[in-house]
């Protein structure tokens, strides 16, 4: 795809769009009407192609021979229209856009508890700190049984669903009938709820004395905040070098990838530009004064890193900062800008492309309308996954940065150093395992019967210890629960036994107060990209 079709790619079909609700309509009113002679309606002054939409939702609301709820057909028509366009130009109903905004917004109004459904009944794995249900008393590993008057456990309600009975707005009260190990009967608990906090930051820990590791989750409203104060925190502790792990991160909020890029880049450097047929070139360069700049970064993606993520590993890619390690993006180049309905439903509507600081459009290929939920597999059955000679490059779309380093547009970003997918967890094995659900219903066990000793463990040194101390008997006690439950475990390599002993005690240890920095502390040293950026930092 040239720079030139990336450019005019954003043109609209909407006569197409037209010709769905056009057929619908005419099918449902002007032609039922034609068949039994009730005449013509002449439509004049001079109605533009798009009016036509709104004047036979009109016709059918007024005229149609049944009662029809145009509000239900307006809410059908929309994504059709939309479907025509780019892949992510999206229509969201009020619950969906609710649901998605609060990911973002990096808040919602609840009673503060993060919780599971893996055996039908609601577990609490960790209480929010300062929250509304650790200020009534509960704690983690009580079962929800009631909400309100409604029972929850056993009954096969979908999680969601669970969700929405919880949540609710601040300063409302919700009745909570809760069942505890070691007590009789249900305890009864009313919770006021109030704002949470939602953390777009995973996990920021020191690898070793000098190289500090931060996970982001997604780019949030809160990121940049949070990136920072984690950053201070690990300089405070020794850190000289980081590996930022995007991988995995989906994007977020544009602003937010801007302010993280320019806490990596010198004044004057160029962070990102936009660009539409709407939308005039707009250009973010650093301010000089981030607080990484001279600092070495590893900066970690892969095939699911997307959007603002690959904003801010272009920033650095083209300015010639750091490294970037794993495997080539997602490659969303598309901008969208959000606009609310009244009835809280929303449409995100692509309104400009963004380009990295050489000029780059990394926006994958796409037909109109064309959603391309296939890429993940077809890389796989590429062997894109598996060798970096399997990644297509565009030579129309060739650039070079400043001292020389070669890039590449339309497709994601190519990492610097290509780290192939770990086959580890392709294993017969760990299939065996991941199908059977064994590692996470071992430790959610293991987890409900040591609540003490867990609740306890507040720093990564803790945890250590605990792993130290605990990690041979759980492996084997593990292996003994899997060969219980049918399965008969064959570990074929040191690398085999290594990943399920991470993992066992990562996700043991996400069950303390650490949460997801106890897991990712605990499973870094099997993870293919993180031990590729050490040894990259320590040459």
């Amino acid at each position: 795809m040239t720079n030139e079709k990336c450019k005019n790619r954003i043109a609209v079909p909407l006569m197409l769009a037209i010709a769905v609700v056009l057929g619908i309509g005419i099918g449902m009113f002007l032609g039922q009407r034609g068949r039994s002679g009730g005449g013509t309606i002449n439509i004049t002054g001079g109605v533009r192609p798009h009016d036509k939409i709104s004047t036979i939702l009109s016709l059918i609301d007024s005229r149609y021979v049944d009662s029809v709820n145009v509000d239900t057909l307006t809410e059908e028509f929309i994504p059709q229209i939309l479907s025509k366009l780019d892949p992510h130009s999206i229509y969201m109903p009020p619950a969906t856009a609710k649901e998605s905004n609060e990911s973002l917004e990096g808040q919602f109004d609840g009673i503060g508890v993060v919780f599971n459904m893996a055996t039908d009944t609601v577990i609490i794995q960790n209480i929010v700190s300062g929250g509304p249900s650790e200020k009534v008393g509960i704690i983690a590993g009580d079962r929800i049984i009631t909400i309100g008057d409604s029972l929850v456990a056993g009954r096969g309600i979908p999680q969601t669903d669970v969700v929405k009975m919880l949540r609710g707005p601040r300063g409302t009260k919700v009745k909570l009938g809760v069942e505890r190990q070691g007590a009789d009967g249900l305890i009864d608990f009313e919770v006021t709820r109030d704002k949470i906090n939602v953390k777009s930051l995973s996990a920021a820990f020191m690898v070793d004395d000098s190289i500090g590791y931060i996970k982001l989750l997604q780019f949030s409203r809160t990121s940049h905040e949070e990136f920072v104060g984690a950053v201070k925190e690990l300089k405070a502790q020794g850190m000289t070098s980081l590996i930022f792990d995007l991988s995995a991160n989906t994007g977020g909020f544009l602003d937010q990838a801007i302010l993280i890029a320019n806490e990596f880049l010198p004044a004057g450097s160029v962070i990102v530009y936009t660009e539409g047929r709407a939308v005039r070139r707009e250009q973010t360069v650093a301010d000089g004064g981030g607080v990484l700049i001279g600092t070495d970064v590893a900066l970690l993606i892969d095939e699911a890193s997307a959007s603002s993520s690959e904003i801010v590993a272009g920033a650095l890619q083209d300015n010639d900062i750091g490294t970037i390690i794993g495997r080539r993006s997602y490659g969303k180049g598309l901008v969208q800008q959000q606009i609310k309905f009244d009835d809280g439903s929303a449409l995100n509507l692509t309104i400009a492309r963004y380009h990295t600081p050489t000029g780059r459009c990394i926006q994958r290929p796409y037909n109109d309308g064309e959603r391309y939920d296939d890429d993940i597999i077809e890389r796989y059955m590429r062997n894109e996954l598996f060798s970096r000679d399997s990644i297509p490059h565009n030579d129309s779309l060739r650039y070079v940065t400043p001292k020389g380093k070669v890039v590449y547009g339309g497709g994601g970003i190519i990492p610097d150093i290509f780290v192939p997918m770990d086959t580890t967890r392709l294993s017969e094995t760990m299939r065996k395992i991941s199908l059977n659900n064994l590692l996470f219903s071992y430790t959610l066990r293991y987890s409900d019967s040591h609540r003490k000793e867990l609740s306890e463990i507040k720093t990564l040194k803790q945890a250590q210890d605990f792993a130290d101390r605990n990690g041979e008997a759980i492996y084997r006690d593990f292996l003994a629960y899997a060969r219980s439950k049918g399965v008969k475990t064959k570990i074929d390599s040191v690398t085999e036994e290594l990943l399920i002993r991470c993992l066992l005690n990562g996700y043991i240890l996400r069950n303390t107060p650490l949460d997801d920095n106890g897991y990712y502390y605990m499973v870094y040293p099997v993870y293919d990209l993180v031990i590729e950026a050490i040894n990259h930092i320590k040459g």
